[in-house]
């Protein structure tokens, strides 16, 4: 594991936020991407923590849950 997922590894065990270096690999988006993604309001919800981007964990779930398509779930 590289240090950027076992510092998303980390940060899920003791902190529910990511930063958004943490959640673009998280969610497996390229950091450029996540970036232009909130810039165009389309990303998962997002907070300014000082000027620091911070995605919640549930939110970045709940952001990659909904754009879910295909395939059998049940």
């Amino acid at each position: 594991m590289d240090d950027t997922a076992e510092r998303a590894q980390a940060a899920r065990e003791t902190c529910p936020f990511l930063t958004a270096k943490q959640a673009a690999f998280h969610l497996g988006l390229a950091y450029s991407t996540l970036k232009r993604l909130r810039q165009a309001g389309r990303g998962p919800k997002c907070r300014l923590h000082g000027r620091t981007w911070r995605y919640h964990i549930d939110d970045i779930e709940a952001w990659s849950a909904a754009r879910a398509r295909g395939g059998d779930r049940g």
